[in-house]
């Protein structure tokens, strides 16, 4: 796949980068996806953040697009009703009740190295929400989509607010396009089936 670059994080993890600005991205973020769905279970969609801060603001920001193109997945986590990183063990109960057999793909905003910027990166394990701020919140997810949107540094919090809104959005459609294609793809696949 010469959009993407796949990195080994260890033997039991995958994970692939795609940059935010490459026309392909979206597509190859739906095929990554797929191969993480190796149970081939109902897709369910959790994306996690907070309107109030910009670069917080991807997880919801994803939500929405994906709930204004009528995704066929159960999507939490909107602009208008976020998940915070605080609400996490409260959403995976919520979820586990719901939703017990579904695979849940997680989509939050991360910090990373600052030649990481502008990175959408989706691993085959769920994500610690809150890391970037030196929280540890828990595990959620059967599978991850972080997008990279500020670096590291001791000032994390103050850089989430300096992080260009542009970014934000492109990487944002980038993962609900790479969704809508992944959650296509599913429903074909069960037509088909």
């Amino acid at each position: 796949m010469k959009q993407s670059e796949i990195y080994a994080i260890n033997k039991n993890t995958e994970t692939y980068s795609f940059n935010t600005f490459h026309e392909f991205s979206g597509e190859a973020i739906g095929n990554a996806l797929s191969t993480c769905n190796v149970k081939d279970k109902k897709p369910l969609i959790v994306c996690i953040g907070s309107d109030l801060v910009l670069g917080d603001s991807l997880g919801p920001l994803v939500g929405t697009m994906l709930i204004n193109k009528n995704a066929p997945a159960y999507v939490y986590g909107t602009l208008n009703s976020p998940i915070t990183a605080k609400e996490i063990a409260c959403a995976k109960s919520h979820l586990k009740i719901l939703h017990p057999n579904s695979f849940i793909i997680a989509v939050d905003a991360a910090v990373g190295n600052s030649e990481d910027i502008g990175l959408i990166k989706v691993s085959d394990k769920g994500l610690k929400p809150g890391l970037g701020v030196d929280k540890n919140l828990g595990v959620i997810g059967d599978c991850s989509i972080i997008g990279v949107v500020a670096g590291k540094s001791l000032q994390n919090y103050n850089l989430f607010n300096l992080t260009r809104l542009n970014l934000i959005y492109k990487m944002a459609e980038k993962i609900s396009n790479g969704i809508e294609k992944f959650l296509s793809a599913y429903e074909n696949k069960k037509i088909t089936a």
